[in-house]
C-alpha cells in the first residue's frame, strides 16, 4: 500500500530530571517520507535509562533503514535481526554491574502489505478510527502490556481499575536488557485494514498515567478539533504526570497501492483447460455465431437422417402425393372424381346415339319424300329433283354425325 501520513511527536520530562524515553525519528524531526515509527522507554537509573533506550532506537532504524526501503514489503525476519542487532549493541554498553540498565520497546512501520505493529514492555500502540461510514469512534487494535498487573488482570486475581491503584503496576515482565541468557521477544501484529483518517498512537506508560483509553479516544477523534489542537490537548492532560511521556500521533491521509519496484513477479503459466478457455473469452462473439451455426447444421443432419432411416416407403409416397395434390391446388387446377367423370362420359355417349338416332330418322324421313313426286317449292319456286333429294340427305347425314347443325 501507498500511504500518506503525517506525524507529531511530544516528548515530556514530566516531573523527572533527565529524560529516559527516546523515539525515532527525533522530536519534531520526522517528515512526510517517514515510516519507521520506534518508541522506547528507558529503565535503570541516571545515565543508564537514555542509554539503553537511545542504543536501541538508533539500533533498530539504522539496520532496517539499510535493507529496507518503503516500497517493499517488510518480513519478520528484517525486525528480528534488528532486534538482535540492538540486544547485541546493549550487551556492548553492559559495565557489569548487577543491577542491569533496561528498555521498553514500540515499533510501527508503514510498508507495501499494510503496517507491522511489534512491542515489548508497557509501551503501548494504538489504531484509532473516528466516526467513519455511521459507526462510531473506536479503538481498532491495542497492543497487551507486559506487566504484572496485565498477568493478574488476565488470571482474575484484579480488575483494570484495581490495575491503576496497584502498588506493583510499574513492574514489567518483558524488557530489552544486556547480556540475557533469552532475550525476551516481541509480540508482532499485521494490520491491513487501515483507513484514510485512521490514527496509530504510540507512547511510554507515562502518557496514560492520568488519563483513560477512553479520554484518549474522545481527544484523537474530536471532530471540531484539528490535529495540532488535539496534540494540545493530549499535552494538556499529562501536564501533572510524574513520569516521563512520550509519544507519536500519526494520522492516514491517503491509502492507496502501488506495484512493487524492481521486483518482478512473472505471471505462473497455467495449461489447464479452464485457463486456455479463458483466453479465448475475447473471441467470444465468433464463437456464438460458429456454435449456433453448428447446432443448426446438427439438426438439419438429424432430421434428415430420421426421415430417411426411420420413415417408411408408403409414408413417403404418401408424402410425394400429397405434394403433388398440394402443387395442384396451388395451381388452381380442379380434378373432379372418378365417379363424376364417369357420369360425364356416359351422359356424353348417350347424347351422341340420341344425335344419331334421330339423324337417321331424319334422313329415312328425307328418303321417303324421295320416292314421292316431285314437288315445286312453294316458297323458292324451284324444283327439286330426286337426285338432289339423295346429295341432300347424305350431306345432312354426314352433319348430323359430326356433330353439326342444318344451317
Amino acid at each position: 500500500m501507498k500511504y500518506k501520513i503525517h506525524s507529531y511527536s511530544i516528548h515530556e520530562l514530566g516531573q523527572r530530571q533527565n529524560q529516559e524515553d527516546s523515539i525515532f525519528p527525533c522530536h519534531q524531526k520526522s517528515t512526510p517520507d517517514d515510516r519507521l515509527f520506534i518508541l522506547c522507554d528507558g529503565m535503570g537509573g541516571h545515565e543508564k535509562g537514555e542509554v539503553a533506550s537511545g542504543t536501541v532506537c538508533e539500533t533498530m532504524s539504522r539496520t532496517i533503514l539499510s535493507h529496507w526501503t518503503p516500497e517493499e514489503p517488510f518480513s519478520d525476519e528484517l525486525l528480528r535481526q534488528a532486534l538482535n542487532d540492538a540486544y547485541d549493541a546493549l550487551d556492548a554498553k553492559d559495565n557489569g554491574e548487577e543491577k542491569k540498565m533496561g528498555t521498553t520497546m514500540t515499533f510501527v512501520c508503514f510498508h507495501r502489505d499494510g503496517v507491522t505493529v511489534a512491542h515489548i514492555g508497557d509501551s503501548r500502540v494504538y489504531q484509532i478510527r473516528p466516526v467513519m461510514d455511521g459507526e462510531p469512534a473506536r479503538i481498532m487494535f491495542q497492543t497487551r502490556d507486559h506487566s504484572l498487573v496485565n498477568d493478574l488482570i488476565k488470571i482474575g486475581e484484579i480488575t483494570e481499575e484495581e490495575a491503576k491503584k496497584h502498588p506493583q503496576k510499574n513492574v514489567i515482565t518483558r524488557a530489552m536488557q544486556p547480556c540475557q541468557p533469552n532475550r525476551a521477544k516481541a509480540d508482532i501484529a499485521h494490520i491491513t485494514d487501515v483507513r484514510v483518517g485512521d490514527y496509530f498512537f504510540m507512547c511510554s506508560d507515562g502518557m496514560l498515567e492520568q488519563t483513560s483509553d477512553d479520554n484518549l479516544l474522545y481527544i484523537i477523534t474530536k471532530p471540531d478539533a484539528s490535529d495540532t489542537q488535539k496534540v494540545s490537548m493530549l499535552c494538556d492532560v499529562t501536564s501533572e504526570n510524574k513520569d516521563n511521556h512520550t509519544a507519536y500521533l500519526i494520522k492516514v491521509e491517503e491509502v492507496g497501492t502501488e506495484p512493487c519496484k524492481n521486483v518482478s513477479h512473472p505471471e505462473p503459466k497455467d495449461d489447464s483447460v479452464f485457463a486456455k478457455c479463458q483466453g479465448l473469452c475475447k473471441y467470444k462473439p465468433f464463437l456464438y455465431g460458429f456454435l449456433c451455426g453448428v447446432l443448426v447444421l446438427a439438426i438439419c443432419a438429424g432430421a434428415y437422417f430420421a426421415y430417411n432411416h426411420f420413415m417408411s416407403p408408403e409414408d413417403k409416397v404418401s408424402d410425394t402425393d400429397s405434394t403433388e395434390i398440394k402443387a395442384i391446388d396451388s395451381a388452381k387446377v380442379t380434378v373432379p372424381p372418378t365417379s363424376e367423370r364417369k357420369k360425364d362420359e356416359e351422359a356424353a355417349e348417350t347424347k351422341e346415339e340420341s344425335s344419331t338416332e334421330s339423324s337417321n330418322d331424319t334422313v329415312k324421313s328425307q328418303k321417303d319424300k324421295s320416292d314421292e313426286p316431285i314437288k315445286v317449292d312453294s316458297c323458292n319456286g324451284k324444283k327439286i329433283d330426286a337426285s338432289s333429294v339423295d346429295i341432300f340427305a347424305r350431306e345432312l347425314k354426314n352433319s348430323f354425325q359430326k356433330g353439326k347443325g342444318i344451317n
